[in-house]
């Protein structure tokens, strides 16, 4: 059995301090994800991120960037998962609803590629987890910092060539939605 993990769909995302990028259109496939998971009866994971500071400049609990995109927030779940921390097993009960469901594989979507998705990727790949990394239905933003700039495309297009090597099977959401629909190499025996 799969689950769905929707991660960090949050307003910080597109009307707050880091706005995504690239996919261009990830939000919609992030959307048609969801409503597949309806369709087939996958379970859905909602996860939702909080800075460990309430006045931090982004993602401050019950902040208006911290609030789920209106689209997710609307569309049904099964669970929402809380966290403070990149991965979305670390301190949630993600890990115990997914095996109170025998869920053997988890398909990921939402933001960003390099950060929460990819932590959280690894994580269910260490439980022993299938992992299905939806690549326009991820995404991420143009990084600088002290170590060097990157564009948006080039970060996305590394993080799926990284997950692809060892810890996940990397689809775009027509794919996952075909595997669903049993027309596509089904993930869920894990890899």
């Amino acid at each position: 059995m799969r689950a769905l993990l929707v991660i960090d769909v949050q307003n910080e995302y597109f009307t707050g301090a880091l706005p995504v990028s690239h996919p261009p259109d990830s939000l919609a496939r992030v959307l048609e994800a969801m409503d597949a998971a309806a369709r087939y009866r996958v379970p859905v994971a909602v996860v939702q991120h909080a800075a460990a500071d309430p006045q931090a400049p982004a993602f401050g609990l019950n902040s208006p960037g911290w609030e789920l995109v209106p689209e997710v927030a609307r569309r049904p779940r099964d669970i929402l998962i809380a966290k403070k921390l990149p991965g979305s097993f670390t301190g949630t009960g993600l890990g115990p609803w997914l095996e109170s469901l025998g869920a053997d594989t988890v398909a990921i979507c939402g933001y960003m590629s390099q950060m929460c998705c990819d932590t959280t990727s690894r994580q269910a790949f260490h439980r022993g987890l299938g992992v299905e990394f939806l690549s326009d239905a991820t995404g991420t933003l143009d990084i600088a910092n002290q170590a060097g700039k990157v564009t948006a495309e080039e970060l996305h297009r590394a993080v799926l060539v990284t997950q692809a090597m060892r810890f996940a099977r990397v689809l775009t959401t027509a794919q996952w939605i075909d595997t669903l629909a049993g027309k596509g190499r089904d993930c869920s025996q894990g890899l």
